[in-house]
């Protein structure tokens, strides 16, 4: 049974409000060089203060040894089962793009990559280029490759950095298409391959999409190959308001977090642009019109793909030192969590558990005294799946009525 749709069942239109500081990727390991973990490192006063008056503990986010992306994540999250609600990275970064998306639209996440003379990936992100030259090289894509055998339409748009997004639309399209990225450097490309029969026509499309696309990039310094991952065809799925009775708001800058939360229903204004915009954004848009709030920070996921362990230190000092604008607004039910865990000492997504609070008048306190992920481990909320973390706010923020007689 899933348990979600038991809170569907009970969740009540009136109650409190809810605000959720997802710091993407917080979850580390201890670093011998530097003594701990990032979150033991960090000096972040108001963060531990908080969870001393707070339940803590472990979300595992998937499930015992699942490396979540951050699609399902965040999807976990907000109380839909990643394993029943399976959405591609495609169409999260169409969707966090403004995209207008339709149904049975098929979407693939693109990374710009480098690539040797020998055709192998030296870098999957192409030096992390400017959005600007992104742009730029979208623009080369659509005018110079022609899918003259495809009954249909395709878009090649940006969507940050090296990342774009390719979409095609027509009959007979199918998701079930392996990725082209290996995950790891020193290796070609994969070629596209379809993992039924029924896929081979979207194979096809996407084998020539990609050698053409290629050939126009053959004399980019950097950004000289495309790897493409998380095909996915567009089916609309239940949002929050359906579901929880909950009216949400979205304040992130990377698309990817805004294609979740257009996703599921929620109001995704546009980028505040930058960490200290998005607390001032959310002060600013904190009234009666919403009862549920999405912060999202990025960096500290980023920073801990990139190996850069003090940087991610220092990004999680930065959040702390904003704390105080949240707290003054005194929300119903507090939560800061992550999706994932990304550790620097690994430079990647990771399956432990992430370190999680939960402050709210009903909340019972434990003796956890600062937030990080050893401390978490003592705490009243103990180790549980990712998607218990939205029935819990809402039975604290009085959202859910009494099961049974």
């Amino acid at each position: 049974m899933d348990i979600t749709n038991v809170w569907q069942d009970l969740a009540q239109p009136e109650g409190g409000t809810i605000v959720y500081l997802v710091m993407d990727g917080l979850g580390g390991l201890p670093d011998a060089k530097h003594g701990g973990t990032e979150l033991q490192v960090a000096q972040i006063p108001h963060l531990d203060h908080l969870a001393a008056r707070s339940s803590c503990g472990l979300l595992e986010i998937v499930g015992p040894g699942i490396t979540p992306g951050s699609g399902p994540g965040h999807l976990a999250l907000f109380g839909y089962d990643p394993l029943t609600y399976s959405i591609g990275r495609g169409v999260l970064s169409a969707l966090g793009i403004d995209f207008d998306l339709q149904e049975g639209d098929v979407a693939a996440r693109v990374n710009f990559a480098t690539l040797d003379d020998h055709g192998h990936i030296t870098d999957r992100r192409a030096g992390r280029i400017e959005t600007c030259t992104n742009q730029r090289l979208c623009q080369q894509i659509t005018q110079n490759v022609s899918l003259h055998h495809f009954n249909g339409e395709y878009f090649f748009e940006t969507v940050s950095e090296h990342r774009a997004v390719l979409i095609l639309r027509g009959a007979g399209l199918s998701d079930a298409m392996d990725d082209t990225d290996p995950q790891q450097t020193g290796l070609p490309p994969l070629t596209p391959q379809p993992r039924t029969e029924e896929a081979e026509h979207t194979a096809q499309i996407v084998r020539s999409f990609v050698k053409q696309a290629r050939d126009v990039l053959a004399d980019e310094p950097d950004a000289n190959g495309i790897l493409l991952r998380g095909f996915e065809q567009y089916r609309p799925i239940p949002p929050l308001s359906e579901r929880f009775h909950l009216s949400g708001v979205c304040l992130a800058d990377y698309p990817m977090y805004r294609g979740v939360s257009r996703l599921l229903g929620m109001h995704v204004p546009p980028p505040p642009g930058g960490l200290q915009a998005r607390f001032e954004a959310l002060r600013a848009c904190y009234d009666e019109t919403y009862n549920f709030y999405f912060l999202h920070v990025k960096k500290t996921n980023s920073l801990g793909e990139d190996g850069d362990f003090n940087a991610k230190v220092q990004s999680i000092e930065a959040v702390d030192r904003l704390l105080p604008q949240l707290l003054d607004l005194e929300p119903d039910v507090l939560v800061v969590t992550a999706d994932h865990s990304t550790p620097a000492v690994m430079g990647s997504h990771s399956w432990h558990p992430v370190p999680t609070l939960l402050h709210a008048r009903t909340a019972r306190v434990d003796d956890v005294t600062t937030f990080d992920e050893v401390a978490c481990m003592r705490g009243a909320l103990g180790l549980r799946p990712g998607i218990h973390l939205m029935g819990l706010a809402l039975a604290h923020a009085g959202r859910l009525a009494k099961y049974g007689a």
